[in-house]
């Protein structure tokens, strides 16, 4: 027997995932943001001097990137799980 999603549990499924995408895309730019004012107040475009510094560069850009945007994972899941429960299932 197939069960069939009644369209007021799609239209929150839809809402769901599209809540989630927003908070995740404003935490994506919150990071974008939070690291680029890091790496201005460092000025670590000076590590760019030599071979070594602007190989690792950016890695180790791309790492300040993700601490930054996991950290906002459990918020985001607080977010999206509130929004949740007040959906009429």
């Amino acid at each position: 027997m197939v069960q069939r999603m009644s369209v007021v549990d799609f239209e929150n499924w839809a809402a769901l995932y599209a809540a989630t995408a927003l908070c995740c895309l404003m935490a994506a730019l919150a990071a974008g943001i939070a690291v680029g004012v890091e790496l201005y107040r460092e000025r670590a475009w000076t590590q760019l001097a030599s071979v070594r510094g602007a190989i690792a560069f950016v890695p180790r850009t791309w790492w300040r990137w993700q601490r930054r945007y996991l950290l906002a994972t459990p918020m985001i899941l607080a977010i999206v799980t509130a929004f949740g429960v007040t959906l009429d299932w």
